[in-house]
């Protein structure tokens, strides 16, 4: 039979066409998606005043008097036991459904409150975020302290996150809730050094938010709810994120006021907790990098880490690569850091089973002198 040659080598080209479009769209995506994470890049000001909201049912703070401060990271509603996260090494990228992402949040509102807590400093609570559904994890707390003034400082925005592809972890809004039973009179945001270059498209827009609280000798306790940087940021980063807060801490302590730092430093906040809290090497312990220790030397003078337990050395933290088990790598990150004009009375990391977050709650009584 004859056959038209030119016709049979045009069917070829025709073939050769498909994967060459395939790949061209690819990088066409791959440009407009690079496009628009540099064009949407946008750092939050620094120095950002936040407005309090609420009536709290408190007036100013009173000497002498015990109170109770609590620290939760509420892992934006999605940490359940089992639930693992794919920057961890896990599996997931989102919360399992909207109902788990309400019911943790809520079931985090019930720990602070069987607790007592006069202050409550939150850290990681979504709103908008595709991983967590877009439930307003803000104003759902807020909602259940109606006696509390509250202050929101967004801690990072980020844009789009295309992976995993199976399901991308999407856009991301994030922030630092700080609740009070008495007014808090203003407070602002302090935007954290992250990293530079091309890398600062990577990073996350870390912050820590300072609210003045009113005291009755004139002065003010200031609440410092901090949450630093974690997952692979360089040490010297690090090292910058908190001698910035320090300084601010030591600007308000020579004025005379009363200084509490909370929240969850990404440190080993004890320097040694990783060890005695997990059975491993200490060269498999050296391997996660992410949990360095706390630097204890940068702590400006006239301030210390709160770490007499009431219950004993307790992690605030697990690793989320696996599902919550005896085998789970753990470790204390979060806690305080108070002046010297504060005598802690109490504290205790609460133990949870980290059932409605990664983190446990760390809990202080106090009384300013």
């Amino acid at each position: 039979m004859y056959v038209n040659k030119p016709m049979q080598e045009k069917k070829k080209t025709r073939w050769w066409k498909i994967p060459l479009t395939v790949i061209a769209l690819i990088l066409v995506a791959a440009i407009v998606y690079v496009a628009y994470v540099f064009i949407s890049y946008d750092r939050i000001e620094d120095n950002q005043e936040l407005i309090p909201k609420g009536t709290a049912k408190s007036a100013a703070v009173k000497l002498n008097k015990e109170y109770t401060a609590l620290t939760y990271n509420v892992g934006f509603g999605a940490y359940t036991p089992d639930f693992t996260f794919f920057m961890d090494g896990g599996k997931s990228s989102w919360a399992e459904s909207e109902e788990s992402v309400v019911a943790c949040i809520d079931g985090s509102a019930d720990i602070i409150k069987e607790n007592n807590a006069d202050f409550a400093l939150i850290q990681e609570v979504d709103f908008g975020s595709t991983r967590s559904y877009h439930v307003d994890e803000r104003q759902q707390l807020i909602d259940r302290f109606p006696d509390y003034s509250s202050v929101f400082a967004v801690n990072y925005h980020s844009a789009f996150l295309f992976y995993p592809f199976t399901r991308p972890h999407g856009a991301s809004n994030s922030g630092l809730l700080t609740l009070s039973e008495s007014g808090i009179d203003y407070a602002i945001r302090r935007s954290l050094p992250i990293s530079e270059g091309f890398k600062k498209f990577l990073d996350l827009d870390r912050a820590y938010s300072i609210s003045h609280i009113p005291t009755e000798n004139g002065k003010e306790l200031v609440i410092i709810n901090t949450h630093t940087s974690a997952y692979g940021t360089d040490g010297d980063l690090q090292t910058r994120q908190m001698q910035m807060m320090f300084d601010d801490m030591a600007a308000e302590y020579k004025k005379g006021n009363y200084v509490i730092c909370g929240g969850d430093f990404n440190h080993d906040f004890t320097g040694d907790s990783k060890y005695k809290l997990n059975d491993a090497t200490p060269e498999d312990l050296e391997a996660l990098a992410w949990c360095a220790e706390f630097p204890a030397e940068l702590i400006p003078e006239g301030f210390a880490r709160v770490t007499d337990y009431a219950s004993g050395l307790r992690p605030s933290t697990r690793n989320t690569d696996i599902p919550y088990s005896d085998a789970s790598f753990v470790v204390t990150l979060d806690g305080f850091i108070v002046s010297d004009n504060i005598e802690p009375t109490f504290v205790d990391v609460i133990d949870t089973g980290f059932k409605y977050s990664d983190h446990n709650p760390v809990k202080m009584k106090f009384k300013l002198k």
